[in-house]
């Protein structure tokens, strides 16, 4: 008797890259650090160093191609 195998399609893998710099939240928005925060603070004043401290949300088309990045 001949067993026939189905042909499953690969699982998609994690773009290693992108989860060191980005977190998906329980919404589903995707959450990172901000740029502009590693050198040559003493020019931005302190407001805009306090703003840049907090993390940024991407929402919307770019979110969720990088969900799918992330693998979920």
């Amino acid at each position: 008797m001949k067993r026939t195998v189905r042909c499953i399609m690969p699982k998609m893998k994690t773009h290693k890259g992108a989860a060191k710099r980005m977190k998906v939240t329980a919404t589903g928005k995707i959450r990172h650090k901000r740029s502009n925060t590693s050198h040559l603070m003493s020019t931005k004043n302190g407001r805009r160093v306090r703003k840049l401290r907090r993390p940024a949300i991407l929402g919307g088309k770019i979110a969720k191609r990088l969900r799918i990045a992330l693998g979920g």
